[in-house]
């Protein structure tokens, strides 16, 4: 198996993007012209969209099988899924189409087929033999349910147990059934007075083929004799059969009950066990049965290398529940099996995933293989609770407090921001050098939500806000690094304390990504800090950025200083286009506004919109009241943090939620309804709905305002009311003065507007070409002074910036903004609407990215109602539009993603990745980079018996399955008890085959099946010749007998 390094492939990942962003570029059109217009390459053929690879383990699997020969695995599941594994990059997704539930998988051994059994009673035959397998038959059960099966090796006849406890057989190779019944009044006849129950095992003696091994789910076990067609041995135990299984020598086997117990019988003893097992009980004295445990679902019977007979490998219902006795080898990786190539199209891609533990992996995803790279344990940088009375910070969530919400990563300076469920970002750098820090650097950030500047009636003075609107002074980091994690407020309520405790010991960071700053978001006035909902960051900038529904928080992370932290509604300042006004008032005893205070549609004038619900009252309140009030408002806040709580407890599991738009568009047609309700990116306060929550965030060189002459470093903000408004950034000179002087920042006024919150923005050029965020190369930060400052001679510290600020003064840029709605291009700096495309009226936009695409780029959007669209860029042109998946549930939303090259992908299952292409290209070589599934080897040939086992008859026993169960001598079958359906896989499906690929292997299939039709007429005309030449020796026999005798002068 080849093994990754994460450094060279982050290294040619880099120089892949660096190499593509030196393509020569279209010519760029004059600067005279407002608009030019951009010549667009993409066309509707372009584009097709098909699956082409699922990864990861199988969710809910039910079922197993393995070809030792092949080297195969096959794994099925509850949802009547099917995967098959072989070597990396052989990997296989079918699903039947029923839905229901694999049982039971059997291989034909080394034959390219593989026989699965499904909970609706039905039998399918699957084609290995090609790179997308089928079905080519079917047998549907109709009166009896179809429990296990077991087909022996280099057999055709399938033996199928059902829940009457009857065994019926197939013909494999016709799927139709054998007249040969072996009935359950028969197999166990006088040895029980009740039904025996279901059949759980079925196993034909290692060596002898006539005894079959029938286990029913009561505890009785049969060898019955397939020739006398009776019942040799009756085997009862007290308690339920999960699993049976032979000794190598036919003559013990061993049972695992449903007590937990082992029991090991030689076949001609059937009165009592040989020896009775508890794996997991206590063994008691005196004799006393152990007490019961859980039950051991499967129990195998092997023989190890070392010489051992007897190795017991057995597995309970428990997660800890496998056990081995006696000592195993340790044996090769087994699945390894088929052949794979790279194909045509190969490029270096990463799938980063983020993991309920708190764990990122970084996997190489090149063509459609998936291989670890790298794991990151995030969660090392906290403090962990050593039992469960020490969670006094932790409890926002019930479980997994680290879980990984959002992913930034920059490839080119390979610098990673994570936010966490506890509301929690953490910057890592890359490093090759193992490093020691004393003290992990983190800054705690108090974001609020407030519309009014609180004047407290109880007297206390509400601290100012941390910075002004206008221009932002940085907070520096405190000199011990770690404040207090026990602050509460006057009134008990726990104020100004993070959710996770960050660790106060040195911490030894291995090569890779190591913490650069952690940053946390403190609980307010008793409430706990909101989920962030968006996240970014910049390299060449410094800085990173996050958002929730309270507000937006920008941090150098240079300096290791808070720039800004402004509520969502203080970013409008003076231009807010929404009418806002309080819906419940709240105590104002909180300090800074840390009430959350409820915004809605309402006639407000804007200097009322910032004062308090409860200041300047005109009429006073009666006291009465006021203590009503406020035990009302006592009983809502107790009620919200406990709803608070369990809310995010579900967050936690089933990762970020979306942020969505609300109803409060004044104007905006929107349409209200519950699942847009439901959508709320946080739920801590009764009024979720009139949250404004941060939900996309861009850094870029562009321009700021309409009366900017020249790009300048800015920051784009979206948010969920279809809201876009930017930020200007001031940055000091590099070097040195980068790390002395503020960076400031400030918001520019420009606002923005489209329907529906806001997912993505991007920045083209004149000539159409994607402007990329400016980014600092990697360069090795751990290294000494001297040898930095050799560098830093032999080379100036590499820093590229956006193309942008190359470009004359006079040229335009195009700003690409897709919401949940609608599409919109906007000419920068005029700001002028160019070209505009509504994306959906009844649905919602779930994901938009802007990608590149056979050297051109468009819009990618995966909406709600299954729809996956592209559009051109810069003219928002439609070029697909194709039904694929509706939205089942939330996990596929929060995962869906469009990369480069035309690969989209999603979290399908809670361990599964399901990759798809909306390229042409790539679906007509799709073929050629799927793997091959079967390869031609022959099948191992049995040991040799020995020649006393031969000579006293001590070795296996073959058995003409033929003549037992064939029609001649079984009859058939009744036509009622199955129905045989022939697949899409044999000929029917064939003749209907698509064009192209598909075409091709059904036509390559039509004449494998036309040349065994001849061959059949040739072992037709050949047997019709031997009948011919057999009546002509004979003729010629008695010819030769009736001249034998004669003269030659007598004829």
């Amino acid at each position: 198996m080849r093994k990754f390094n994460i450094r060279k492939v982050l290294d040619g990942l880099t120089a892949g993007s660096s190499s593509a962003s030196q393509q020569p570029q279209p010519q760029q059109h004059t600067p005279g012209s407002r608009e030019p217009e951009v010549q667009e390459t993409l066309q509707s053929e372009h584009f097709q969209l098909c699956k082409t690879v699922r990864h990861g383990f199988p969710y809910q699997p039910s079922a197993l099988a393995f070809d030792p020969v092949q080297k195969i695995l096959a794994v099925g599941t509850q949802t009547g899924a099917l995967r098959l594994f072989g070597r990396p990059g052989v990997e296989c997704y079918c699903q039947h189409d029923s839905g229901a539930a694999v049982i039971q998988l059997q291989f034909l051994i080394n034959e390219g087929a593989l026989v699965s059994a499904l909970a609706d009673d039905t039998l399918h035959l699957w084609n290995l033999r090609q790179k997308r397998p089928a079905i080519l038959h079917s047998l549907k059960f109709c009166r009896e349910r179809v429990t296990f099966c077991h087909l022996p090796f280099q057999s055709k006849w399938l033996y199928v147990g059902t829940e009457r406890g009857n065994i019926h057989i197939v013909n494999v190779e016709s799927f139709t059934l054998s007249g040969y019944v072996i009935m359950w009044n028969k197999a166990i006849e006088l040895s029980s007075k009740s039904h025996p129950g279901p059949i759980v095992h079925i196993s034909d003696n290692p060596m002898d083929e006539g005894k079959l091994l029938i286990g029913f789910e009561s505890g009785t076990v049969v060898l019955w004799d397939l020739k006398s067609k009776k019942g040799d041995y009756r085997y009862t135990y007290d308690e339920a059969i999960h699993s049976v299984a032979w000794h190598h020598e036919g003559k013990q086997f061993i049972c695992s009950h449903s007590d937990g117990t082992l029991t090991i019988w030689n076949v001609r003893s059937p009165t009592k066990p040989v020896q009775t097992i508890t794996p997991h009980g206590k063994q008691l004295k005196d004799g006393k049965k152990p007490e019961p445990c859980k039950p051991i679902l499967k129990v195998e019977f092997k023989t190890s290398r070392s010489g051992f007979s007897g190795t017991i490998c057995c597995c309970c219902s428990s997660r800890k529940g496998f056990s081995t006795y006696r000592p195993c080898t340790k044996w090769e990786w087994p699945i390894n099996g088929g052949n794979w190539g790279l194909g045509a199209q190969s490029y270096p891609e990463i799938i980063i995933t983020g993991h309920a533990d708190g764990s990122i992996k970084f996997w190489d995803a090149s063509a459609i293989t998936l291989q670890v790279l790298y794991k990151l344990k995030t969660a090392k940088v906290f403090e962990k609770s050593r039992n469960k009375d020490d969670k006094p910070s932790t409890d926002i969530v019930d479980e997994d407090p680290y879980a990984i919400q959002i992913i930034s990563w920059c490839p080119e300076s390979r610098m990673l921001c994570i936010a966490g469920v506890s509301a929690h970002v953490i910057i890592y750098r890359f490093s090759k050098q193992e490093v020691i820090i004393e003290v992990i650097p983190m800054l705690e950030v108090r974001l609020l939500y407030e519309i009014n500047d609180v004047e407290s009636p109880e007297g206390e003075q509400a601290p100012p806000l941390s910075t002004p609107v206008g221009a932002v002074s940085p907070q520096p980091i405190p000199p011990q690094s770690h404040p207090s994690t026990s602050s509460s407020s006057s009134d008990g309520l726990r104020d100004n304390v993070p959710c996770l405790k960050v660790k106060n010991s040195p911490l030894k960071q291995s090569p890779g990504y190591q913490a650069e700053l952690v940053i946390q978001l403190v609980w307010v006035g008793g409430e706990p800090p909101q989920q962030i909902t968006s996240l970014a960051v910049n390299s060449s900038y410094g800085l990173v950025v996050f958002g929730n529904c309270n507000g937006i928080a920008i941090v150098d992370y240079l300096q290791k200083a808070v720039l800004l932290n402004l509520g969502t509604i203080e970013l409008y300042g003076s231009n807010d286009p929404y009418r806002r006004e309080p819906r419940s008032p709240r105590k104002s005893r909180q300090p800074s506004g840390a009430g959350l205070c409820d915004i809605n549609e309402g006639t407000v004038v804007p200097e009322d919109r910032c004062k308090s619900p409860t200041s300047g009252s005109s009429s006073p309140h009666n006291s009465d009241d006021e203590q009503k009030m406020n035990n009302f408002i006592e009983k809502v806040k107790t009620k919200s943090r406990k709803f608070s709580k369990m809310v995010a407890s579900d967050i936690a599991k089933m990762s970020r939620k979306l942020s969505l738009p609300t109803d409060l568009k004044p104007d905006l047609d929107v349409k209200d309804n519950s699942f847009s309700r439901s959508r709320s990116s946080s739920v801590t306060s009764i009024d979720k709905e009139s949250r404004e929550a941060i939900s996309a965030l861009h850094f870029c060189e562009t321009f700021t305002r309409k009366a900017d002459s020249s790009p300048s470093p800015c920051l784009w903000v979206g948010t969920t009311l279809g809201t876009v408004l930017v930020i200007a950034l001031n940055l000091p000179p590099g070097g040195e003065q980068r790390l002395l002087q503020p960076v400031i920042v400030s918001p520019s006024g420009t606002i923005l507007r489209l329907k529906g919150g806001i997912l993505r923005m991007a920045f083209l050029d004149t000539t159409g070409c994607l402007v990329p965020p400016a980014y600092e190369s990697w360069r090795e930060h751990n290294v000494s002074e001297e040898k930095d400052e050799k560098e830093k001679l032999k080379k100036k510290r590499p820093v590229s910036v956006s193309p942008s600020s190359s470009q004359e003064i006079s040229e335009n840029q195009y700003a690409v903004i897709c919401s949940e709605k609608q599409a919109k291009v906007i000419s920068l700096p005029t700001q002028n609407c160019a070209y505009k495309q509504n994306i959906t009226e009844t649905s919602f936009v779930l994901r938009g990215d802007i990608v590149s695409l056979s050297n051109s780029i468009c819009l990618a959007c995966f909406c709600a109602n299954g729809h996956i669209m592209t559009f051109s860029l810069p003219s928002l042109r439609p070029l697909l539009d194709v039904y694929y998946l509706p939205l089942t549930n939330m996990r596929i939303a929060r995962t869906f993603c469009f990369t480069n090259n035309g690969q989209a992908l999603y979290l399908v299952s809670p361990t599964e990745i399901q990759r798809l292409t909306y390229s042409q290209e790539t679906c007509e070589n799709l073929q050629e980079m799927l793997g091959e599934l079967f390869t031609p080897v022959e099948t191992p040939e049995a040991p040799n018996r020995g020649f006393f086992k031969g000579l006293f008859g001590g070795g296996a026993q073959s058995l003409d399955r033929e003549e037992l169960f064939g029609e001649s001598s079984s009859g058939k079958a009744s036509r009622s008890l199955a129905q045989h359906i022939p697949g899409p896989g044999g000929i029917e499906g064939v003749k209907g085959a698509a064009s192209g690929v598909v075409g091709e292997l059904a036509r390559a299939r039509l004449a494998l099946d036309e040349r065994g039709q001849k061959l059949g007429d040739l072992e037709e005309r050949t047997t019709a010749m031997l009948s011919s030449a057999d009546s002509f020796s004979k003729h010629a026999h008695e010819m030769m007998l009736k001249y034998k005798d004669k003269k030659w002068y007598q004829f």
